[in-house]
């Protein structure tokens, strides 16, 4: 019988088990701040648990929930994708991104611009320290097949449980921890749908977002999606502190349904709808992403049709130049149309910022590296955990 993934286990889950044991109650929070605060990754490494439960937990708890196979490290070291294995034989990929003026082994923010002195910031969190951002995964694949995304040409093969998704964090914070850094920012814009998963997505963020375990704030996270039109009311519903990213990548549906097959199910007007909806209910702002692809979405006539749909609507336009993917032959903009697009926009009122590409060099775009699975699977030299 599988063993249960620790990762999976929320708070209450731990507390009955150890009930369910004969443990003592405060058992559960010495193995919460173990995993959580300590960075623990095996049984035999918490000093304050006897040995009879420490090989209990090793006997009937798997630590081991994802393995990390290639760790690639971008040619600047600003980038590391990590592909990880999963129990059952499927890859996922997480992106750590550094940013800010600090050591080359510390991470940073995402928000470095990729126009030369346009909108460029600091690269910096509110405490003056360089950010370090995590993109994760929340599906093994991705079933909304988006034309130009290497995870979308994989099709889907799985959701992830919320304590895989989990464990993409907890692998980066232990290694940031080593350092003497720490995780700034989790975007959750890597392999998969997020809202496609939701409630193991939510489950995850609440874990990680709890006040006595790792504590990180909600507005830290990072939510993408398509536009999943039942899925965003449902989140504005729920009012959290988690931001909202839009990809939307056109604005006609006859461009975007030929890039994004959702559109067909939930068109512009719906998915605008939905992100008024969100913005009425909960009062934050929402972001608009937009992948820049030369000659197709980059042009001053489609920035003005978009800043007629965005008119009236508290957000923020982040656009970056295509990632290439084997499976599309679209290009990246150019840096001038990039320009002259953001400039488009703001003299309509839309705010934009063009993002900066990371880890080109690496295949650091969403399902780039999970795509070689199988030569991967098959490299002697893989690392272990």
């Amino acid at each position: 019988m599988a063993k249960q993934l620790i990762y999976d286990l929320d708070l209450n889950s731990i507390t009955e088990l150890m009930t369910s044991w004969g443990e003592p109650a405060y058992r559960t929070k010495q193995i919460w701040q173990g995993l959580y605060q300590h960075f623990y990754s095996s049984p035999l490494q918490f000093p304050n648990i006897p040995k009879p439960l420490r090989e209990k937990m090793a006997d009937e708890l798997d630590f081991t929930v994802i393995e990390p196979v290639r760790v690639l490290d971008s040619s600047d070291k600003q980038t590391r994708k990590t592909l990880f294995k999963l129990h059952d034989g499927h890859y996922i990929e997480a992106v750590l991104m550094r940013y800010g003026e600090a050591p080359l082994h510390l991470p940073p923010n995402p928000t470095q611009s990729y126009l030369g002195g346009v909108s460029r910031p600091k690269g910096v969190d509110e405490g003056g320290k360089p950010r370090r951002t995590l993109c994760i995964s929340t599906q093994a694949g991705c079933a909304m097949g988006c034309v130009f995304c290497a995870t979308g040409q994989m099709g889907f093969k799985r959701h992830l449980s919320s304590g895989e998704i989990v464990a993409q964090v907890m692998y980066y914070a232990r290694l940031l921890h080593e350092e003497g850094s720490a995780v700034t920012n989790i975007v959750l814009m890597g392999m998969g749908e997020p809202f496609h998963n939701y409630d193991n997505t939510m489950a995850a963020i609440d874990r990680l977002n709890d006040a006595d375990g790792y504590n990180f704030g909600a507005r830290r996270f990072t939510i993408s999606t398509v536009g999943l039109v039942p899925q965003i009311k449902r989140f504005a519903d729920e009012k959290r502190q988690v931001n909202l990213a839009i990809s939307l990548h056109a604005a006609d549906d006859k461009l975007r349904q030929s890039m994004l097959p959702v559109n067909k199910k939930y068109n512009i007007d719906e998915v605008l709808g939905a992100c008024r909806y969100y913005v009425n209910q909960t009062g934050r702002r929402i972001t608009f992403e937009w992948a820049l692809i030369n000659g197709v979405n980059d042009t001053p006539e489609e920035a003005r049709k978009l800043a007629a749909r965005l008119k009236g609507l508290l957000c923020h336009v982040n656009a970056i130049p295509l990632n290439p993917t084997h499976g599309y032959k679209g290009q990246a903009t150019t840096r001038e149309r990039a320009e002259r697009f953001k400039e488009t926009l703001e003299q309509a009122g839309i705010p934009c910022t063009i993002r900066m590409r990371r880890g080109i060099d690496i295949q650091a775009g969403c399902g780039q590296l999970a795509s070689t699975e199988k030569s991967v699977s098959n490299n002697s030299n893989n690392p272990k955990v």
